[in-house]
Order: structure tokens, then sequence, then C-alpha cells
């Protein structure tokens, strides 16, 4: 007789709910929701083990408990005394026969000690800070009378601004405060209520980034692994996350591996299996400072659906807590090189978001594919309702360029919502990253250097122009090639005459391929340049093109660029093809004209 399937309780029906119907359906692993009828989960998924409450009602939870074998949560705000019963003493459920009533305990994944810690952000913070773990300085703000005088302490420690945040039930950045000056200190009753409140230091971030862990351990509870997904970037506009780039951009390997692993250690701190969320924040010296945890598949891991579809942040969380993961690691690598995930939020009318589905339902082409999910949520201002998620073969910068149409339609959608007279939000967020530097010993080698700079135009390729003199600003030359070096430029191009060591001495500073371009002096013809850049010694490569020959120096750059981004090896293929046919046409045309004709015609362009 086969075994019985294991079924799952799922507390809260939303659209994770669903995500999480959608990817256990064609695994056969069946799921009982408790939320209201007409949940989003319920929508994806019917059966007659659902039960129709508030995921918050006792009596609802202990009613799904003796209908699963494991119960999982769709949101933190549960109620957690409930899930330590029915884990640590169990649920009342009849006996076989009906006559007798028998005590089933259910283990409840992540633990309820875990989701009792993460619902209060302050001790969750705390816990992390002893525990080694990156967290800003804060401290607890008094309730009642002794408010006032906990608030002065706290702008006394931090000064200002700092920030005053809700240490239970804030949700998607929300009952967060700015305190921006002593006059905020009179306005905090009004903008945060009576709530449990701390303080946090303010953190000059340059950037918000998370990373999906999935967690195993054992049923004694012991862990077993952490695995991170890859790192994304996330954009929070009106405080809600709007955008979700992978991999983030301009953020160096070791940056991302440094934050996948601050993440990791974050989830072996904590209990039970299950998919997290770690969400932190990028200083501008590299450090990284943990912001919040989600004990649940998230908003930042909807990329995974697509990317990383042998192992999506929702399979995971089904195999994690039917502990059906690896022994050991799990591969958790992305299948493309970017995606970028644009959540739907409701606009001013409830039919705002239709042109931006309808948008996305057409922007498929060779190098994109475009993946539309709509939740079955009424349309209400500023309300998650679906969500867009974009693959590619290019950099995320490129990606980014080649959908700017729907991010321009996202931000219409957002100035009608907030009522801005502004039809267009500027997005500084989407200025390509340039992956080519294009530098010059002094503002003549201009002209040298413009054909080259043609070409990048040509091919699409992201770039930045500078003059950096070898010799009169060495120092000024040494910080370009630092920043250079951090930054995910992947060629330079440096142009120079006569002496010509710039090439040379940013060859020396830099671990990136750099072409020089010798520049045709006065009195040599740029034979000196030449040699100057082609004889480097041995251990200091440096590419060199042909006295003058920009246009070459480019197309190297882009071949260069072309073994990491399929799209620039395709481009160079179609202009070796137009190449060879103009070539072609040439010859047929000689041919029948003769070379006499055909030199007289040359001769009138």
């Amino acid at each position: 007789m086969p075994a019985k399937k294991p079924v799952i309780g799922l507390l809260g029906g939303g659209q994770l709910g669903r995500m999480l119907c959608e990817a256990a359906g064609p695994l056969g692993i069946q799921v009982a929701v408790l939320d209201t009828e007409d949940c989003p989960a319920k929508q994806a998924n019917h059966n007659d083990l659902h039960v129709t409450g508030s995921f918050k009602d006792p009596e609802m939870i202990k009613l799904l408990a003796t209908r699963c074998d494991v119960l999982t949560v769709e949101i933190e705000h549960v109620e957690t005394e409930i899930l330590e019963e029915i884990a640590t003493r169990g649920v009342e459920m009849p006996t076989p026969d009906g006559k007798y009533k028998m005590l089933k305990k259910v283990p409840v994944h992540p633990s309820w000690k875990t989701i009792r810690l993460i619902q209060d952000k302050y001790q969750q913070k705390e816990y992390f800070a002893k525990n080694g773990i990156p967290v800003a300085e804060q401290m607890a703000i008094e309730t009642g009378e002794a408010r006032a005088d906990s608030l002065d302490e706290a702008a006394w420690k931090y000064g200002f601004p700092f920030m005053l945040k809700g240490s239970k039930g804030s949700y998607d950045g929300r009952g967060n405060f700015k305190v921006s000056g002593p006059e905020d200190l009179k306005n905090v009753t009004e903008q945060m209520g009576d709530q449990p409140l701390y303080a946090e230091k303010w953190v000059p971030f340059e950037m918000e980034l998370s990373v999906m862990v999935v967690r195993a351990e054992d049923d004694n509870g012991n862990l077993k692994h952490v695995d991170p997904y890859p790192v994304v970037e996330t954009i929070h506009e009106d405080s809600i996350c709007t955008k979700v780039f992978y991999p983030p951009r301009n953020v160096p390997e070791e940056v991302k591996k440094r934050a996948q692993k601050v993440a990791c250690d974050v989830i072996a701190s904590l209990w039970g299996r299950g998919v997290f969320a770690v969400e932190m924040f990028l200083l501008q010296d590299g450090q990284i400072l943990v912001n919040e945890v989600a004990p649940r598949p998230h908003n930042s891991g909807h990329f995974t659906i697509e990317a990383v579809p042998q192992m999506s942040q929702y399979k995971a969380q089904l195999y994690s807590i039917l502990d059906r993961l690896p022994e050991k690691c799990v591969n958790l690598t992305a299948r493309v090189p970017s995606s970028i995930m644009l959540n739907i939020l409701g606009g001013a009318q409830k039919t705002s978001h239709d042109r931006l589905v309808e948008l996305a339902e057409r922007a498929y082409d060779d190098y994109t594919d475009v993946y539309v999910h709509l939740y079955g949520k009424e349309s209400k201002p500023g309300r998650k309702i679906g969500h867009i998620t974009v693959t590619g073969q290019s950099s995320v910068e490129r990606l980014a360029e080649r959908i700017s149409p729907l991010i321009q339609t996202m931000d219409e959608i957002r100035a009608e919502r907030i009522g801005s007279k502004y039809t267009h939000i500027p997005t500084a967020h989407l200025k390509a990253t340039p992956l080519v530097a294009v530098t010059m010993g002094s503002d003549s080698d201009l002209t040298t250097v413009a054909a080259g700079l043609k070409i990048l135009d040509e091919f699409h390729v992201p770039y930045e122009v500078r003059i950096t003199s070898a010799h009169r600003t060495p120092h000024h030359m040494m910080k370009f090639a630092a920043d250079i070096a951090r930054s995910s430029c992947k060629v330079i191009i440096a142009a120079a005459g006569g002496a010509a060591h710039l090439p040379g001495m940013l060859a020396s500073e830099v671990h990136i391929p750099v072409i020089g371009i010798p520049v045709k002096a006065s009195v040599l013809d740029g034979v000196d340049s030449l040699h100057s850049i082609v004889q480097m010694p041995r251990g200091i490569p440096c590419a060199t093109v042909g006295i003058g020959n920009s246009t070459n120096a480019a197309l190297l750059a882009i071949r260069i660029l072309g073994a990491a981004y399929p799209e620039y090896a395709e481009l160079m293929k179609r202009y070796q093809e137009n190449m060879k046919t103009e070539v072609l046409a040439k010859d047929e045309r000689i041919q029948s004209m003769g070379w006499e004709s055909y030199l007289k015609e040359m001769q009138k362009k």
C-alpha cells in the first residue's frame, strides 16, 4: 500500500501562498490553506482540506493542524503561542475509531521560536548582535511618560537624523519614521502612535541588498546546511519594494560573497526548516549591515521562479519543510546572467495597471523573456497585485535599458497614484553602468578616439570618457585606475601620444584588459607611441592597435565583452557578416563594370 502523502498546512493565503500552491501542484504536494474563501492561494488550489477563517484564530489554526502533517506560514504576523502548543503539546483529534481523543503533535517550520523572535524587530537585532552578526546600533524607547526622555537620550546618543521603528507589526517598510531634527520629536506620537518603538542610528547606505537562504535541519533540530541564492539589489519607493535587480549593479564579487556569508550566518543562528529572506544595507566602505529578516518566501526572491527554475524559492520552501532537500548543499545558481523583477502596484484607478501588463505581454524579444504574474487580488492604490520578471542573456544594466519602457510606465502609474504633477519621475537608478572606460592623456587625442566612440555607440555599449594624463596628473590617473578596478567596468581603452605611458601605467594598476591606442604626434608620426605601448615588460600585458586606429580598439573591446555578454558576441557576428557582404558586393560590382569605371565612380564620391 503506497505511503500517505504528507499535507502542508499554510497560515495565510495571499500571493506568496498562491505561488507556493502553484509550485506544489506539479510536484504532487498537497497544501491546506487557512484564510478567507476567496484568497489568492485558494483560487490557484482547490481541495477539501482548506479551512475558512482568520489565520490568527487559535481554533481555526487547531482545525488546520488536524488536517495536515506540518505547518508553515505565509506571513510572520501569526499567533506563536498556539503554534508552540501545537508543536510541543499537540492538538486534540479523535482516534481512528472515534471513541477517544488523542494529542497529535504537528511540527512547525520555520520554528515558532524563529517566528516569535522575528516578530519583534528590536529583539531580533539584539539577538543577531549577540551572535556576532553586523547590525546598526539601536536602543529601546520607553513607553508612557518616560518616552520623551528616552527620545532625547536617542537624539543625544545618535545625533540627527536617526530612525524610529516599530518593534512589532510593521511590514513592507512601514512603521518607520525618520527623525531629522528636534522639531520631529514633537510628532512621534502622531506619526507612530503608542506602539513599542526602538531608535536606530542613521545608516547612510549605498544600496539595499537581499539574499534568500534555504535552511535544512533534521527532526531533532540539528542544523544540516544553509544555502544562499544569488544576491539581489532592491529598490524601495513609498516604503515598498518596487524593483529587484539580479545581479546587483556595480557591486564587486567579494562584496556579494560577503553578503551571502552574512545572510547564511543569520539563518544558521535561527531554528526550523524553510526559506528565509535577509535584507541588508551596503555601506559606502563595503560594509554589510543586516536590516530585517523574513521567515518565508519573499518579494526579493520572486525572480527565482524563472531565473532558478530547478529550485525556485517556493520549491525550496516545500522541499525544505518536508525534509526532502539533499543532505549537503543545494544548487541555487541562476540559469541566466541577469534578471529584473518589477512589482505591479495598484494605481489611482482600478485599471491603471492594465497598460503595464499589456506592455509586458508585448515585450518579448530575442534577448529577454518576460513573465507576467497576476495574483487575483482587487486593485487598490499601492497594493501588490502582481509582478513581472524579465530574464536576459546580457548584463543587468543592458537589460534595464531594454525594458526601460516598462519601468517608465511603472513610474507614470506611481506618479498618478501619489498625485504628482509630473508624468515621469526621474529614476537615477536606471543609469547604465559603464562596461568600457575610455581615457586619453590630452583633449587633443579626442579627434583620434572619436571614431572608436562611434563604434561603441553603434554597438550600444555603455562607456565613460575621461582625461587622465600619466605625466601631468599622475595621482588623478592612479585614482581613476583604483576606481575602475573596483567598478563593474570590463575593459579600458587608453590613448596617448609621444612617450605614451598612460596605457602601460593603467595596465600595471588594474586586473582587467587595457587596450592602448598610439596617437600620431608631430615628430615621429606615432611610431614612438606605438613602441612605447607595445614594448611592455613581461608580466604587464597591454594590448595595442595600429597608430590612431581607435576603431579597432573599440572592436577589440567589444570582442572581449562578447566572452561574457552573448548579445555583444551576436552583434559582432552581424558586424563581420555585414563587412563580408559589403566586400562581396564590391567584388561583384567591379567585375560587372570593369576597374576603370569603378575607379571613376569612387573618385566622384
